[in-house]
């Protein structure tokens, strides 16, 4: 099999901060993901379905993780997709590490915004450097609330200051200042069911309201390279970010290549209950 992103492909990513590429997931693959999204809203029923973060940590005997979601196998299995790491290999290069997995599942009717925000300014990478993989588990068009992104506002490297919103309709509390951006240049990324997008870690990016009788549920696979360290002392916004986190407990895995750093530890968060 050949590489799965072409060379325009790569060339768009790096110039405009974004893909969608061609690469695309079987209907069956998608089909038990849908299913295995169905375990994790019902295991899960005190969490906000946007908020399901650490979806792919899947302990043994339904436990809960450290960020308070009952996870399923198959979204891990799903980070490990050798066509997707691929893919990003041709992004980041050969060392991947997968260091998180969130599902944003916005339901019909009262899906909550994702403000306008940069993704950076939530983790403890440093340097800052990530391939997030968003992967379309239905349909997720304009009407339902899609991914919308600013074209190149990648390029500058910055991480630009955001302001905290105190609010419950929200699935991220953290806004960037219109200041930063000009939203009438907002590219809307409508998405089948098995189709992806792939974002750079600057990427200015946000997502409307569902108030649609349509549901829109993805699954954001986030990658780093191996010369980059998860900084597990690292809380950039002191537990504000809407969303539990426990960076310091959050597992790791090496999917492909080395850790250039020596730093990061791929022990830690592991044990008899947790599946690897």
């Amino acid at each position: 099999m050949g590489a799965p992103l072409s060379e325009a492909e790569i060339r768009q990513y790096h110039a405009l901060g974004y893909l969608v590429p061609s690469l695309r997931l079987p209907a069956a693959q998608v089909d038990a993901l849908r299913e295995a999204l169905d375990r994790l809203l019902r295991d899960n029923p005190g969490v906000r379905p946007e908020k399901l973060i650490s979806a792919h940590l899947s302990r043994r005997g339904g436990a809960a993780n450290a960020e308070g979601v009952r996870g399923q196998s198959e979204f891990l299995a799903l980070a490990k997709d050798e066509r997707i790491l691929d893919a990003v290999a041709q992004l980041i290069g050969p060392d991947i590490i997968l260091w998180g997995c969130h599902v944003f599942c916005k339901p019909a009717g009262d899906g909550h915004e994702t403000p306008w925000h940069q993704d950076g300014h939530y983790w403890p990478i440093r340097p800052l450097a990530t391939c997030t993989v968003w992967v379309a588990l239905d349909a997720s068009l304009v009407e339902n609330g899609c991914l919308r992104v600013i074209p190149r506002s990648h390029l500058a490297r910055t991480s630009h200051p955001h302001l905290h919103e105190d609010r419950q309709d929200l699935a991220l509390n953290q806004r960037l200042g219109d200041e930063h951006f000009d939203e009438a240049t907002a590219v809307d990324l409508e998405l089948q069911p098995g189709q992806m997008s792939m974002h750079d870690v600057y990427m200015i990016h946000g997502a409307n309201a569902n108030r649609s009788p349509k549901r829109r549920a993805g699954v954001a696979l986030r990658y780093m390279p191996g010369s980059s360290v998860f900084e597990r002392d690292l809380d950039p916004v002191a537990g504000r970010s809407g969303v539990p986190t426990a960076f310091a407990t959050r597992p790791l895995w090496l999917l492909r290549g080395q850790d250039r750093t020596g730093r990061n530890d791929f022990d830690i968060g592991f044990d008899d209950a947790l599946q690897r």
